[in-house]
């Protein structure tokens, strides 16, 4: 591949210091030590690095790249890689983790209350609630909705400074005449990984809040769905939203659940 004339070598990190036999590790530790090694051998070979998270990019950023002035460029727009950009951190892609909350306990909502399933999403609610269509597309076919990507550079870096924050166009109390207090079982197909447990579930805590849902959380190993399913209790929901490791486990909640 050529970049204007010039050659472009391309290193994946998924090397084997960064797979098990569950998978990629996402371990930030082995990214740091990983690029210590291949500074080592490449020294000013290596110009850009990108990371497929931001806990990677991190460790590669704070162990070589930065004293070095290589450039890195993350994903998932962490709270510390945000912050980070105005250190020299070059950007990070944010997954809309507001927007992805907010639409996983919308259509929940929706659902509960029988109404239309883009109420407070592509159609205002009666609390003034509703996305943009730069904010969220929806795949009919597939009756999925998708939040988009939003690219974290130098120039907009403070407008994610806090990951946790509510998205503010889908921040309004819904009234509890019309939106009775509902429980909901929620699973989070890894408690360890880092942009569910810090940023998502925060978000979906406060997102309940607004829409009058009461979630309880169960997180699991990343792994399978054992932990998962031994803690569905099918009589005390109203509902139950499945953060899956694998799609071919839906045959065991499903007869769980019928």
């Amino acid at each position: 591949m050529t970049l204007d004339g010039k050659t472009l070598i391309v290193r994946e990190l998924a090397s084997r210091e960064m797979i098990t036999d569950k998978g990629a590790t996402w371990d930030a530790n082995a990214a740091g030590n990983a690029i210590k090694e291949w500074s080592s051998a490449f020294g000013d070979q290596i110009d850009l690095i990108v990371s497929n998270n931001d806990g990677m990019g991190m460790a590669m950023f704070n162990a070589w790249a930065h004293a070095n002035k290589v450039p890195v460029f993350g994903y998932d727009a962490n709270g510390d890689c945000v912050a980070a950009t105005r250190d020299g951190f070059c950007g990070s892609i944010s997954q809309h983790p507001d927007v992805q909350a907010y639409l996983t306990l919308r259509v929940i909502r929706n659902c509960l209350d029988g109404v239309d399933v883009q109420t407070g999403i592509g159609i205002p609610d009666e609390a003034g609630n509703v996305l943009s269509d730069s904010d969220f597309y929806y795949k009919e076919k597939e009756r999925a909705f998708y939040a988009l990507n939003v690219a974290v550079t130098a120039g907009n870096y403070k407008d994610f400074l806090d990951p946790k924050a509510v998205y503010a166009p889908v921040s309004h109390q819904l009234n509890t005449k019309d939106h009775p207090k509902r429980r909901v079982f929620l699973s989070i197909y890894n408690k360890d990984d880092d942009l569910l447990s810090q940023t998502y579930q925060p978000l979906l805590q406060q997102y309940a809040s607004l829409l009058n849902l009461d979630v309880s959380f169960v997180g699991g190993n990343g792994h399978d769905e054992s932990t998962i399913l031994k803690s569905l209790d099918v009589n005390k929901f109203d509902a139950y939203a499945i953060n899956m490791v694998k799609t071919d486990n839906a045959g065991e909640y499903t007869s769980l659940l019928k």
